[in-house]
């Protein structure tokens, strides 16, 4: 099983959709449940952020983006989302998009700093995240409302040339 990336295209649009209307993709991220197609369409055709998807067999497995901050004084700075199938977690899928988007934060987009928030019961991203070199610089506490509770989230990040303070 080969697993390719490539830039997201406006056609990935339904793709998206579905991928984040699986259960434990919808679980991990703030993405809320019965997503609309238009809500993709418009965030891959707004040119905001970059954009990754991953391809097995011609089947879309994940997507990663890079929301680069927009205040001139935090332009060294992105923050990442990513969601993967929930019937391809495990199989290496997280970390080619990781990787591919750290080549291109460090390689191409001079981005110093990769910042995230990890739901704290999501222990496999943050192994993942890990695995690249990020750190926990934090907690917040009651971050996000999911499936009824409020839930705490861990503020990871990744600073090129050598781990966070």
């Amino acid at each position: 099983m080969q697993i390719t990336i490539r830039h997201a295209e406006p056609a990935d649009a339904p793709a998206l959709r579905d991928l984040y209307a699986l259960p434990n993709a919808q679980a991990g991220t703030l993405q809320l449940p019965y997503p609309t197609l238009s809500v993709w369409q418009k965030r891959l055709e707004s040119g905001d952020v970059v954009a990754l998807v991953a391809e097995a067999d011609g089947l879309l497995v994940g997507q990663i983006s890079l929301h680069v901050e927009p205040n001139p004084r935090r332009k060294h700075v992105a923050g990442i989302g990513m969601g993967v199938r929930d019937d391809w977690a495990g199989k290496g899928v997280g970390s080619a998009l990781m990787a591919a988007a750290l080549e291109l934060a460090d390689n191409w987009l001079n981005l110093h700093r990769i910042e995230l928030t990890v739901f704290v019961d999501n222990e496999a991203a943050q192994a993942l995240y890990r695995k690249f070199g990020f750190v926990e610089e934090g907690r917040a506490c009651d971050y996000a409302f999911r499936q009824g509770r409020y839930v705490d989230v861990f503020y990871m990040a990744r600073v090129a040339g050598g781990a966070s303070r």
